[in-house]
Protein backbone atom coordinates (compact mmCIF):
# COMPACT_ATOMS: atom_id res chain seq x y z
CA UNK A 1 0.00 0.00 0.00
CA UNK A 2 1.01 3.28 -0.67
CA UNK A 3 2.19 5.52 1.91
CA UNK A 4 0.03 8.15 1.31
CA UNK A 5 -2.85 6.15 0.48
CA UNK A 6 -4.28 6.93 4.02
CA UNK A 7 -4.14 8.42 6.99
CA UNK A 8 -4.88 6.64 10.01
CA UNK A 9 -5.20 7.17 14.24
CA UNK A 10 -6.35 5.57 17.12
CA UNK A 11 -7.46 7.13 20.44
CA UNK A 12 -8.96 6.08 23.81
CA UNK A 13 -11.33 8.55 24.81
CA UNK A 14 -12.82 8.02 28.58
CA UNK A 15 -16.58 8.62 27.07
CA UNK A 16 -19.24 6.46 25.87
CA UNK A 17 -19.61 5.64 22.43
CA UNK A 18 -22.94 7.63 22.38
CA UNK A 19 -20.87 10.57 23.51
CA UNK A 20 -17.77 10.49 20.95
CA UNK A 21 -20.75 9.72 18.25
CA UNK A 22 -22.44 12.76 18.79
CA UNK A 23 -19.12 15.03 19.09
CA UNK A 24 -17.68 13.62 15.94
CA UNK A 25 -21.91 14.36 14.27
CA UNK A 26 -23.37 17.10 15.43
CA UNK A 27 -22.62 20.79 14.23
CA UNK A 28 -22.56 22.15 17.64
CA UNK A 29 -19.66 19.64 19.01
CA UNK A 30 -18.01 19.25 15.55
CA UNK A 31 -17.36 23.07 15.35
CA UNK A 32 -15.71 23.03 19.17
CA UNK A 33 -13.16 20.93 18.10
CA UNK A 34 -12.31 21.32 14.28
CA UNK A 35 -13.76 23.74 12.16
CA UNK A 36 -14.63 27.43 12.77
CA UNK A 37 -17.98 26.53 11.62
CA UNK A 38 -20.02 23.53 10.64
CA UNK A 39 -24.07 22.81 8.98
CA UNK A 40 -24.20 19.28 8.03
CA UNK A 41 -27.32 16.80 8.09
CA UNK A 42 -25.92 13.88 9.83
CA UNK A 43 -27.47 11.08 8.27
CA UNK A 44 -26.66 9.11 5.05
CA UNK A 45 -26.69 11.44 2.19
CA UNK A 46 -26.78 14.58 4.41
CA UNK A 47 -24.50 17.38 2.93
CA UNK A 48 -23.68 20.19 4.34
CA UNK A 49 -20.18 22.43 4.62
CA UNK A 50 -17.38 23.26 6.73
CA UNK A 51 -15.49 26.58 7.36
CA UNK A 52 -12.19 27.11 8.17
CA UNK A 53 -11.56 30.89 9.33
CA UNK A 54 -14.62 33.73 9.90
CA UNK A 55 -17.26 32.85 7.44
CA UNK A 56 -17.51 36.93 6.50
CA UNK A 57 -14.25 36.80 5.48
CA UNK A 58 -13.73 36.38 1.86
CA UNK A 59 -10.65 33.88 2.56
CA UNK A 60 -12.13 31.74 5.00
CA UNK A 61 -11.58 28.27 3.31
CA UNK A 62 -15.34 26.45 3.01
CA UNK A 63 -15.89 23.02 2.31
CA UNK A 64 -18.56 20.94 1.16
CA UNK A 65 -19.13 17.32 2.27
CA UNK A 66 -21.17 14.67 2.08
CA UNK A 67 -22.41 12.04 4.56
CA UNK A 68 -21.84 8.01 3.31
CA UNK A 69 -22.34 6.29 7.13
CA UNK A 70 -24.04 7.53 9.90
CA UNK A 71 -24.97 4.75 12.55
CA UNK A 72 -24.76 5.42 16.03
CA UNK A 73 -22.51 4.48 18.43
CA UNK A 74 -20.72 2.81 15.74
CA UNK A 75 -19.65 4.44 12.86
CA UNK A 76 -19.64 8.20 11.18
CA UNK A 77 -18.47 8.64 7.83
CA UNK A 78 -18.38 11.28 5.01
CA UNK A 79 -16.43 12.42 1.76
CA UNK A 80 -15.16 15.62 1.40
CA UNK A 81 -12.39 17.47 -1.11
CA UNK A 82 -14.64 17.18 -4.16
CA UNK A 83 -15.12 19.03 -7.28
CA UNK A 84 -17.68 21.68 -7.53
CA UNK A 85 -21.04 20.03 -9.21
CA UNK A 86 -20.12 16.39 -8.59
CA UNK A 87 -21.67 13.53 -6.60
CA UNK A 88 -18.54 12.74 -4.50
CA UNK A 89 -17.40 9.28 -4.51
CA UNK A 90 -14.49 6.49 -4.62
CA UNK A 91 -12.04 8.54 -7.32
CA UNK A 92 -13.32 12.14 -7.01
CA UNK A 93 -13.25 12.62 -2.90
CA UNK A 94 -11.85 11.57 -0.16
CA UNK A 95 -13.20 9.28 2.87
CA UNK A 96 -13.31 10.22 6.66
CA UNK A 97 -13.88 7.60 8.60
CA UNK A 98 -15.13 7.58 12.47
CA UNK A 99 -15.09 3.91 14.27
CA UNK A 100 -16.14 3.80 17.48
CA UNK A 101 -15.85 0.96 19.57
CA UNK A 102 -16.47 0.35 23.45
CA UNK A 103 -13.38 0.01 25.98
CA UNK A 104 -13.76 -0.70 29.26
CA UNK A 105 -15.49 2.56 30.73
CA UNK A 106 -14.65 4.36 27.50
CA UNK A 107 -13.90 4.21 23.85
CA UNK A 108 -11.53 3.48 21.62
CA UNK A 109 -12.19 5.36 18.57
CA UNK A 110 -10.27 4.59 15.20
CA UNK A 111 -9.67 7.10 12.30
CA UNK A 112 -8.97 7.07 8.59
CA UNK A 113 -8.51 9.16 5.78
CA UNK A 114 -8.55 7.49 2.56
CA UNK A 115 -8.20 8.16 -1.27
CA UNK A 116 -5.34 10.07 -1.44
CA UNK A 117 -3.93 7.73 -4.29
CA UNK A 118 -7.09 7.81 -5.91
CA UNK A 119 -7.81 11.41 -7.13
CA UNK A 120 -5.48 10.90 -10.32
CA UNK A 121 -3.51 14.05 -8.72
CA UNK A 122 0.07 13.89 -9.67
CA UNK A 123 2.14 12.35 -6.87
CA UNK A 124 3.76 15.51 -5.68
CA UNK A 125 0.29 16.86 -4.96
CA UNK A 126 -1.03 13.53 -3.45
CA UNK A 127 2.22 13.79 -1.09
CA UNK A 128 1.54 17.64 -0.55
CA UNK A 129 -2.35 16.78 0.30
CA UNK A 130 -1.58 13.78 2.36
CA UNK A 131 1.06 15.64 4.51
CA UNK A 132 -1.47 18.76 5.07
CA UNK A 133 -4.36 16.76 5.78
CA UNK A 134 -1.93 14.36 8.24
CA UNK A 135 -0.88 17.79 9.97
CA UNK A 136 -4.74 18.88 10.18
CA UNK A 137 -5.47 15.76 11.56
CA UNK A 138 -2.63 15.30 14.07
CA UNK A 139 -3.77 18.74 15.20
CA UNK A 140 -7.73 18.57 15.65
CA UNK A 141 -7.80 15.13 16.55
CA UNK A 142 -6.29 15.84 19.66
CA UNK A 143 -8.66 18.74 20.53
CA UNK A 144 -11.51 16.51 20.04
CA UNK A 145 -10.34 14.38 22.57
CA UNK A 146 -10.25 17.14 24.88
CA UNK A 147 -13.16 18.58 23.91
CA UNK A 148 -14.55 15.07 24.86
CA UNK A 149 -12.87 15.53 28.25
CA UNK A 150 -14.44 18.54 29.42
CA UNK A 151 -17.77 17.07 28.64
CA UNK A 152 -17.65 14.05 30.46
CA UNK A 153 -17.20 14.83 33.81
CA UNK A 154 -14.78 12.31 35.59
CA UNK A 155 -16.35 10.20 38.63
Amino acid sequence: MNQHSSIEREFRIEATPEVVYRVISSPEHVREWWPDEAELDPVPGGAGTITFGDPADPDAKIVSLLVVEADPPRRFSFRWVYDEGVTPGPGNSLLVTFDLEPNGSGTLLRFSETGFTDRGWEPGLVEDAHRDHATGWDHFLPRLVGYVSRLTPTP
